[in-house]
């Protein structure tokens, strides 16, 4: 069992140096994945105060708070007065923050491109399956 155990961190931890060199080449500005996830939940859902974002995101508000004052300094972000509670922030995703996206979601394309030249249609769906699997325990068991 211990070889089994072996050989699949030999292969998580591989994949997962080959799609952090991948993302640092198209997004080569040192964002987190924290950070990452705030911009992407502030592009689907819009404008959001920082509470909000920490309750949607799981994080501490003080680090939002640090992680929003980094993308705030990328440009990736701005804020302004909350319309409704005037003592809060209201943060919004800044043109370079999408072009930050767009920038990654090209890498995820064309990542997902060089696997469907190596990978038969039915080999595809087995790995899209496998990959949605292991990502769905691995996110569950951070809570």
């Amino acid at each position: 069992m211990s070889e089994a155990i072996d050989t699949l961190e030999t292969a998580l931890s591989r994949l997962q140096c080959v799609l952090v060199a991948r993302r640092a080449y198209y997004t080569p500005e040192k964002v987190s994945w924290g950070q990452y996830d705030i911009l992407e939940v502030l592009r689907l859902n819009g404008p959001s105060t920082p509470s909000t974002l920490s309750d949607k995101l799981g994080i501490t508000r003080t680090s939002m708070s640090k992680s929003l004052r980094v993308l705030k300094d990328l440009g990736f972000v701005t804020q302004d007065q909350d319309d409704i509670d005037r003592r809060e922030q209201r943060t919004v995703i800044s043109e370079s923050g999408r072009d930050f996206l767009s920038r990654a979601s090209t890498g995820h394309h064309d990542m997902a491109k060089l696997v469907t030249e190596v990978l038969t249609p039915g080999e595809q769906a087995i790995y899209t399956e496998l990959c949605n699997k292991v990502s769905s325990v691995l996110d569950l068991s951070r809570t």
